[in-house]
This record gives structure tokens, sequence and C-alpha cells, in this order.
């Protein structure tokens, strides 16, 4: 089995690049870390996320990652295959929990990533990010948690 290891950790590190954008609200790296022609669909148990195209992508994400969020997504236990040059495919597992601070909604879970990678211009690119959830859980929490530091919370929206 002749495995392509350089572009397996490309599309790692490129993963990881996308959890930390979206934590962060990083629409300029986000935008760097996509297809012109990018897709999501990502099914929960209380909500569905689908947007197409580059722009609808990132103005979904600007829209759910605000001021008043405060959220933390990890990937792990990478499956990735390489089909030739320039297409890779990807599966992983999310781990995330998110705060919805103006309704003191708190959601965490698990879900199963399936992603399409693309070389375009020599860099790997995710074309499209697809995931189901293994379990999710959904509670309101009674008052506001004492945050002592909210990265969401610093930016300026606009």
């Amino acid at each position: 089995m002749g495995l392509r290891l350089e572009d397996i950790e490309l599309i790692k590190r490129l993963k990881y690049m996308y959890c930390r954008g979206i934590d962060s609200c990083d629409i300029e790296l986000l935008e760097s870390l996509m297809t012109d022609d990018m897709s999501v669909d990502y099914i929960g148990g209380s909500y569905r996320f689908q947007a197409n195209g580059k722009q609808d992508v990132l103005a979904a994400i600007k829209a759910a990652f605000h001021s008043e969020f405060v959220s933390c997504h990890t990937v792990h236990h990478p499956i990735i295959d390489v089909h030739d040059d320039d297409t890779a495919d990807g599966h992983w597992t999310l781990t995330d929990y998110n705060i919805n601070l103006g309704d003191l909604r708190l959601t965490q879970g698990c879900s199963f990533y399936v992603d399409r990678y693309v070389r375009q211009h020599g860099r790997w690119l995710i074309r499209r990010s697809t995931y189901s959830r293994l379990y999710e859980e959904v509670r309101t929490l009674n008052e506001r948690p004492n945050l002592t530091a909210h990265l969401l919370g610093q930016k300026k929206q606009g």
C-alpha cells in the first residue's frame, strides 16, 4: 500500500486550520481554505446547516459564530484517502461544545465528518464538508457562564 504521507499531513493541517477558523470566526483564513464551489451540509439533532458556494458558506459561518457565541470544535481519528494528485476524501470524528449566550443554550456532541478535498494551484482545499451526528445534547443553562476568556466576544462584528 503506497500512502501519500505528505498529502495526508497537508490535508490534516487543512482540516485543523478549518476548525480553528470556525471557532475564531476568522473569515479570511476560512476563505483561503475553500474552493469557490465549496458546500457544507451539517446535520445535527436540532438543526441542519447547509450552504453552497464559498461566499454563502462564509456568510452563514459569520452569522452563526458571533460575539454571543462560544465555540470549540476538535477533530480526530482521521481516515484520509488520496485518490490521485488532485483529489482526496477524509473521514473525521468531531467533538464540539457550543454555547449561545443569547438564549443560554449549550450544545455538545460528536459527529462523523466526510469531506472532499481537491488540490488547486498546488494547495489542498476543501470542496465539500458534511457531517451527521453520532450524538447531540442540547440543554438550557440556568445562568450565563462566568467566562474569564471568550475570543468571539472580543471580535468586532461587521
